[in-house]
């Protein structure tokens, strides 16, 4: 039923899912993959629905994970996002991870556990208030989040991760986000548009060149149509606006996930 809803064309979808679904399976592909991503902005829709169809795919223990924070509203968002995670992980191996606007750690962890699994050291932060603080479009639970997120890493037998705690405008925070050539940031703090505007400012200037942002809550800008109500999510105006007005010179959209865009850092032009 969600290939249907999302393309008029039904077998037409079919078969181009599969298409991207081999893809994505193929680990022999020659050259960077993320290459091949683009057909996710020219037909967002038929994107999505690869990568959703795509989480039966990916190995037990990450679809354990998954399953994990659905279990009692531990974290949101969608099963194709832990299949765009597992891809960048595969095409990028960031050894330097940067979420801002932890909630209880599911992506955070995700990276971790990624890191693991392929041997190599957990270095994840998160940048966060920890409280439920929420912003003009989102409120959330009473809860201590630092030790609930410290106590999923825990869960699934992963390092304890580097945990700030402070808004991302504050110093300790502006301080994290500059101290560090980072190879990806997940930007997904507040929603409001002029505390994305800064998150931006701040993560462009630290990504390292050929790493990668991915702004979350971003597509209400892009041609990503929900399929009834609002699911699935386009996004909020703040992320959509700032992912509108990224400096294409300095960086390139490459991917597309449902609301999540994903930018790559481009090379510094040779100075003359």
């Amino acid at each position: 039923m969600l290939k249907k809803a999302l393309h008029p064309s039904y077998p037409a979808l079919r078969q181009g899912a599969k298409a991207f679904l081999g893809y994505l399976c193929d680990r022999d592909l020659p050259g960077k993959h993320w290459r091949y991503w683009r057909s996710t902005l020219s037909h967002p829709n038929l994107g999505y629905a690869a990568f959703d169809a795509a989480f039966a795919g990916l190995p037990e223990g990450i679809q354990q994970h998954r399953r994990y924070f659905e279990q009692d509203a531990r974290g949101y968002g969608e099963k194709a996002f832990h299949v765009m995670w597992c891809s960048l992980f595969r095409e990028f191996a960031p050894e330097h991870f940067l979420e801002i606007g932890v909630y209880r750690g599911q992506i955070l962890s995700l990276v971790a556990l990624l890191q693991k699994e392929r041997g190599m050291r957990q270095r994840v932060t998160g940048i966060s208030p920890f409280t439920n603080a929420g912003d003009e479009r989102s409120l959330y639970p009473h809860l201590d989040y630092e030790a609930d997120v410290r106590s999923h890493f825990r869960h699934f037998g992963l390092d304890d991760p580097t945990l700030v705690k402070a808004c991302s405008v504050e110093r300790p925070a502006e301080a994290t986000i500059a101290g560090t050539e980072w190879d990806c940031v997940y930007i997904d703090g507040s929603h409001d548009y002029e505390a994305v505007r800064h998150d931006w400012e701040m993560c462009s200037k630290a990504v390292k060149e050929g790493g990668v942002i991915v702004l979350d809550d971003a597509g209400l800008y892009t041609g990503f149509r929900a399929l009834h109500d609002y699911y699935p999510f386009r996004g909020h105006e703040g992320p959509s606006r700032v992912a509108r007005e990224a400096d294409r010179t300095q960086f390139e959209l490459i991917l597309q996930v449902g609301h999540n865009l994903v930018f790559r850092k481009l090379p510094a032009p040779p100075r003359r």
